[in-house]
């Protein structure tokens, strides 16, 4: 069999008429009354990812940041997936990208399995994406080894030989964003923060939708004690990826540090709708209960009968008292 029909596909992968039809109305699939063999793989996995509560939106923002860093056509496809609390990364040819960070980190798993089998098959071994290569420029196959050689020496504690690695690499590209990104968490461990901002504001300059580069950003100016600054950083990051838990987590924290309670309080209910379960969703939820409770509303006024409101104005008026 070739083609299946919707009824073929809903017996297969028991799942209802109203889950397909939810699946396509967040865009995850496009609507059809005939699927291939493919389509059906797509489903599956659309299938399990649900089943582990990765929200509809999250896959989507993931599919689509995946096609333009690594120019997959069906990314759920042509790699594996990763699960990172609640966004998804994709594992492919040796590397495990997350596209709305566009981070890429070396596949440790994957070199395990190739010292234990010799060799890993894969459906998708003739496909080579360069997720964090620039369009024009030149010689980078040899920069995205390098950089795959940096990470690997990084997590293996060899920090100077990182270093060094990280800077050649910059040598050879001054636009290579990630590793800006990495050289400076680096030395941000080291607590040289002044030197980490530098790389970071870099990254941000050389690719201006690197929502981790912002989100850096963010944090070490919030170790170099520039509230406002920091807020700036994680709100263009929030911007960037409306989806980025972290972010609104240590934006929240931002305005709790700067008093300003109300913005906190949005920015925890945010980050609680992103990541349910954990200590830090339970951090975020105490946080919010202890705010409610500071944020008192009072009516100031009642009418003693119906008043149609005017054009732009409450019935009741809301008055904010803040102890």
């Amino acid at each position: 069999m070739t083609s299946y029909s919707r009824q073929d596909v809903l017996r297969i992968l028991q799942i209802s008429c109203r889950q397909l039809q939810g699946w396509e109305r967040a865009g995850l699939i496009l609507q059809q009354q005939s699927y291939s063999f493919q389509d059906l793989g797509q489903l599956r996995t659309l299938r399990v990812l649900r089943e582990e509560a990765v929200p509809a939106a999250s896959i989507r923002d993931s599919i689509v940041a995946m096609k333009a860093v690594a120019g997959m056509a069906n990314p759920l496809l042509e790699a594996c997936l990763v699960r990172t609390g609640t966004r998804i990364a994709f594992r492919h040819c040796g590397a495990i990208v997350d596209p709305i960070r566009r981070q890429l980190l070396f596949d440790f798993e994957r070199l395990d399995r190739q010292g234990r089998m010799g060799s890993i098959l894969s459906p998708s071994a003739g496909f080579e994406p360069e997720p964090l290569r620039r369009p024009g420029s030149g010689g980078l196959r040899s920069v995205q080894d390098q950089f795959l050689a940096a990470v690997q020496a990084e997590e293996a504690g060899e920090k100077l030989r990182a270093i060094t690695l990280y800077n050649e690499i910059l040598k050879l590209d001054p636009s290579y964003a990630a590793a800006y990104i990495n050289l400076g968490t680096i030395l941000f461990h080291q607590r040289n923060f002044f030197l980490a901002e530098e790389l970071y504001r870099r990254a941000t300059e050389v690719d201006e939708g690197y929502v981790l580069a912002f989100f850096d950003l963010g944090n070490v100016l919030d170790e170099l004690q520039r509230p406002d600054e920091s807020i700036a950083a994680y709100r263009q990051a929030v911007a960037l990826s409306p989806r980025y838990a972290d972010a609104h987590y240590n934006l929240a924290l931002a305005y709790e540090r700067k008093g300003e309670r109300r913005q906190a309080l949005r920015h925890w209910q945010a980050y609680i709708k992103l990541d349910q379960c954990g200590p830090w969703a339970e951090h975020a939820r105490s946080q919010i209960r202890k705010l409610l409770s500071q944020e008192k509303l009072s009516i100031a006024g009642r009418a003693t009968g119906f008043i149609p409101p005017r054009k732009g104005t409450a019935a009741l008026e809301l008055v904010n008292q803040i102890s």
